[in-house]
């Protein structure tokens, strides 16, 4: 592997990472007394399937790429929009209901971190098209979304917010609007 590979692969873990670090922001301020255990889960979690991802698209291959390129932009969109209005529902009802919504729960965390990573199954598409070994790039994107994801959780921890359904709100439109940005990028650039 030479150096400007492995740049390339660290420039590509940090475009797919960009996603990541939202919504681990998001799980900053909607549990502000998550601690390092917490949020490493939530990291692992977003680094896992953002390194697992590539590894099925490299598997398809190229002759799948067509279908999925079709609809990865409606899973994305779909999964982070139901997400998002769930925590802005949750977020405009009183203060002691807003513990129903929990980043630390299985399944929203499986929604997350499969809706941040669809983009990163295509980029697996394209090493397989090119033939490129899996393994460093794999390695590189999951290291560099924990590493992401774990600065974007302290960074949401610490903005200041009076009053956390309000916290919970902001999150929810965050993810909606990755959802909407996913979607408008695919649909139209």
């Amino acid at each position: 592997m030479t150096l400007e590979q492995l740049i390339t692969f660290l420039l590509i873990g940090i475009g797919l990472s960009f996603d990541s670090f939202a919504v681990s922001v998001s799980c900053g301020l909607m549990k502000r007394e998550i601690h390092f255990q917490q949020a490493s889960f939530i990291a692992f979690s977003l680094a896992f399937f953002q390194g697992f991802f590539p590894v099925i698209g490299w598997i398809i291959g190229t002759g799948v790429k067509s279908l999925i390129s079709d609809f990865d932009h409606w899973i994305a969109f779909g999964l982070l929009l139901f997400i998002g209005v769930k925590m802005i529902v949750e977020g405009g009802k009183p203060n002691g209901t807003l513990k129903n919504f929990d980043p630390l729960k299985i399944r929203v965390l499986l929604g997350l971190s499969v809706a941040t990573s669809i983009d990163a199954l295509v980029v697996g598409l394209s090493f397989g098209f090119l033939e490129m070994p899996i393994l460093v790039p794999v390695i590189v994107i999951g290291a560099v979304t924990f590493v992401v994801a774990m600065l974007g959780m302290l960074f949401g921890k610490n903005i200041p917010a009076k009053r956390s359904h309000q916290s919970l709100i902001l999150g929810g439109i965050i993810l909606s609007l990755i959802g909407v940005k996913i979607l408008v990028e695919h649909l139209w650039f």
